[in-house]
């Protein structure tokens, strides 16, 4: 079984069959421009989370195509040309590409990377791209999601790698549960990559192994004198596993050891009533700081439940509705053609369907994002062609990209580009920032916008709008179509 892992092989096998075509008919040395974006939100939300961005980078750092790349597809693809095959010896990135920081807040049909370059490397980079972005950015904006029910205070830790779908989707879901706001994840993998320190408490198997649980208790705290989180539903969650870890903490605590961090994890059974008791029982021990984690199949909507009705949870372990991003399967994010080169020009180009949801924005673009100069929070986002300059010392007025008789006029606000560049002539000029950064960047962004937006249920419309430009282009364009 091989274990490494192949990327530049990482591809729908069209990418390399539609390159053959383009090498044998002289298109390869045209400059294209796609745009990697989503049409909705996951989990009927207000917004997204953009994560992914460091694995696509050192994808493009390391694409390339060795002898045994070749050879198997020399072997399993006779309709991949000779000159073809050749072509792809030397091949690597050397475009451009712009992106969106990880961790930024997003909207439907906002470019969140913007790739120039010629056609044969705009496409044969595709499909990994799609699959790294679209899955850590569904889990990161899941995170963000279970974080805000949490509310601040409340910690909430990945749990997930078990009920991962495989090992790389639970290393690559922690980092995105990071992202989203997560202060840390259980899966020790993940330590290798970034400035994480991974975290947990203790197993039902581990206490089930002693001959009772307060003996379990008094071991797991002679190991672990700093960390005494011990799991009080295993038998009966008030009458044993609460009482017993409140002896124990007494004992630790004459014993001056009772220092670092303790408490009781929940793990089943209902959590309000349970955390409840829990708390009144310790406090009257006289152990008001030990802590209450909760655990068990939790999600945004179970977790705002749980607050609503009065639970008193202080940190929360959210493992399968996290890390699988229950509710969305998949993030639908998509890669399109934007421009292609036509005698020397770089010419819009659009894609036209019968669903609106499905017709492109052409051109190469850049996403401005307008701010109240007062209030600092977000008013709107504008999609402009990338020569376009917004004059901030005038009013502007924004219209709905399809119902554009609602419109609004907005002065006194500053404006930022969302897209900074990534690769230049096919070198990284981009540095990627900690993942402590990216998680803390997410959050700053989270308080940019009005609570409306991001919601859980219901949340109104963030308002994104394409410049007057731009529009007329898109319309000329469409009317042309057929003719």
């Amino acid at each position: 079984m091989r274990r490494d892992r192949k990327l530049e092989l990482a591809t729908d096998y069209y990418q390399l069959s539609v390159s053959n075509v383009y090498l044998g008919e002289n298109f390869h040395e045209k400059t294209a421009v796609f745009d990697v974006f989503t049409r909705r939100h996951p989990f009927s939300g207000g917004y997204s989370v953009f994560a992914g961005l460091e694995q696509v980078i050192d994808f493009i750092n390391e694409l390339h195509f060795d002898k045994e790349d070749i050879d198997l597809l020399r072997k399993n693809h006779p309709d991949l040309t000779d000159d073809f095959l050749d072509y792809l010896k030397d091949f690597k990135f050397t475009g451009e590409m712009y992106a969106m920081k990880e961790g930024e807040i997003f909207f439907p049909t906002e470019p969140v990377i913007r790739v120039k370059t010629n056609l044969i490397e705009a496409q044969i980079i595709e499909t990994a791209i799609l699959a790294m972005v679209n899955h850590q950015s569904l889990i990161a904006t899941k995170a963000s999601r279970i974080v805000s029910a949490a509310g601040k205070g409340h910690p909430v830790l990945d749990f997930g790698l078990r009920r991962a779908h495989g090992t790389e989707a639970g290393l690559y879901g922690a980092r995105a549960c990071i992202i989203g706001g997560c202060p840390g994840t259980s899966n020790v993998e993940a330590e290798l990559s970034w400035d994480t320190v991974s975290k947990g408490t203790i197993s039902h198997a581990y206490i089930m192994t002693f001959d009772n649980e307060i003996d379990a208790f008094r071991t797991y705290a002679k190991y672990n004198p700093d960390n005494i989180i011990l799991l009080a539903d295993t038998y009966d969650t008030l009458e044993s596993g609460v009482k017993n870890a409140i002896q124990v903490f007494k004992e630790e605590r004459e014993a001056g050891r009772l220092k670092g961090n303790y408490g009781i994890r929940l793990d089943s059974g209902d959590l309000t009533y349970l955390s409840v008791a829990a708390r009144k029982m310790m406090d009257d021990a006289g152990f008001p700081d030990a802590t209450i984690t909760a655990s068990n199949d939790l999600d945004e909507y179970i977790i705002n439940d749980l607050n609503n009705q009065g639970a008193r949870i202080d940190n929360y372990g959210v493992g399968t509705k996290m890390i699988t991003a229950d509710g969305t399967s998949a993030l639908g994010g998509v890669y399109k053609l934007s421009a292609f080169e036509r005698d020397g020009k770089i010419i819009p180009k659009i894609k036209v369907s019968n669903d609106p949801i499905k017709i492109t924005n052409p051109g190469y673009k850049k996403i401005l994002r307008f701010s109240d100069n007062t209030s600092h929070i977000a008013i709107a986002d504008l999609i402009t062609l990338d020569d376009e300059v917004i004059d901030t010392n005038k009013p502007l007025t924004i219209y709905h990209p399809i119902h554009t008789w609602k419109k609004r006029t907005i002065d006194n606000f500053s404006v930022r580009e969302l897209l900074v560049p990534i690769f230049k002539d096919g070198k990284q000029v981009y540095k990627s920032p900690k993942l402590s950064e990216i998680r803390d960047y997410h959050l700053m962004i989270k308080q940019s916008f009005w609570p409306e937006f991001l919601r859980l249920v219901n949340p109104s419309e963030y308002h994104v709008d394409i410049s007057d430009k731009l529009y007329e282009i898109k319309k000329d364009i469409l009317e042309s179509v057929g003719k």
